[in-house]
């Protein structure tokens, strides 16, 4: 029964509130695959991560750093360098390819004056 293996317990952790956040983490322990210590019974995670904590079969000081590295946060990631974000130029698309608008105004600056209305009225013939 948990409440008698509670009690077990209070006389190997004296503190109620650790005794609830180490079970827990040795249940999420035997969650995870690591052996029991203990047969269990029939009985579930919780139960047994006390059982096993009443019978001191299981270390205290590796589940309090279990438990410590639980609750830890991922450190932030680094900000990428500036250099590593502008790998792409500006006038190429996704693809490498310049962009068209680039490539007209490209062969425009090596036209004269006349022959850039004259491509501009070619392409314009039939419009409105």
């Amino acid at each position: 029964m948990a409440r008698v293996t509670v009690e077990d317990c209070i006389l190997q952790i004296p503190n109620r509130f650790e005794l609830v956040l180490l079970a827990a983490q040795r249940a999420r322990n035997i969650s995870r695959g690591e052996e029991l210590t203990i047969d269990r019974d029939d009985d579930k995670n919780p139960v047994v991560a006390l059982r096993e904590i009443a019978e001191q079969t299981v270390e205290l000081d590796g589940l309090e750093a279990d438990l410590i590295k639980a609750q830890l946060r991922a450190p932030e990631p680094e900000p990428v360098e500036e250099e590593v974000i502008d790998l792409i130029a500006t006038d190429e698309n996704i693809f490498g390819v310049m962009d068209v608008a680039d490539e007209a105004a490209g062969a425009a600056d090596d036209m004269s004056p006349e022959d850039l209305e004259a491509a501009i009225a070619a392409e314009l013939k039939g419009r409105p």
